[in-house]
């Protein structure tokens, strides 16, 4: 799809909304859930789950990677989290990491030196253990990666709070790009389907 397919489609987009769509959707916000996962454009939270307008607070990084809390140095990703959690009150959270992941790939010493913010960036979140070439999709290397996640936001003093007092609930979800299926963490860190 090119950029005039785009165009095409905003303009077409208040004429698809059903009636009265905006004037629900300006009164405020009350998503069922906050949705992070990764900015690459296979993925699609709205596709994956048939969540409607409203119904799911984003965040996208890159890898889905969610920094560790640290009150004096904020990130825009933590901003994000706190704000779903706290301000909204979002009752479920949903990290979806992905086959097929750049970023975790990178991680496990693919060469990026042409993009020196991004090396930066995912130098700060790097796990032990190599890439495996067994799987070029990585996988096992991406669901490690999404546990390390769940780990870090769980961690955050705001969202164990919440946890603990039975007020929200965190989830993994693991997306495969070539088949569709979602996956999510079971026993002893296998996956399997949601």
């Amino acid at each position: 799809m090119d950029i005039r397919r785009l165009i095409e489609r905003a303009r077409e987009h208040p004429v698809r909304r059903p009636e009265n769509a905006g004037r629900s959707l300006a009164a405020g916000q009350q998503p069922t859930a906050l949705f992070i996962t990764c900015a690459d454009s296979r993925i699609v939270p709205a596709a994956i789950t048939g969540a409607e307008a409203g119904s799911l607070f984003e965040l996208r990084t890159a890898g889905n990677v969610i920094p560790e809390y640290r009150e004096d140095a904020p990130t825009s990703e933590m901003a994000t989290i706190e704000f779903a959690v706290v301000g909204l009150r979002v009752p479920e959270v949903i990290v979806c990491g992905h086959s097929h992941c750049g970023a975790v790939s990178a991680l496990h010493g693919a060469v990026i030196d042409h993009l020196p913010t991004m090396r930066g960036w995912l130098a700060q979140h790097r796990l032990p253990g190599a890439a495996t070439a067994a799987d070029p999709a990585l996988r096992e290397e991406g669901q490690r990666h999404l546990l390390a996640q769940l780990r870090t936001l769980e961690a955050y003093p705001f969202v164990r709070e919440r946890i603990e007092a039975g007020e929200l609930r965190v989830h993994g979800w693991f997306y495969d790009i070539e088949t569709g299926a979602v996956l999510t963490p079971a026993a002893a860190s296998t996956f399997q389907p949601l």
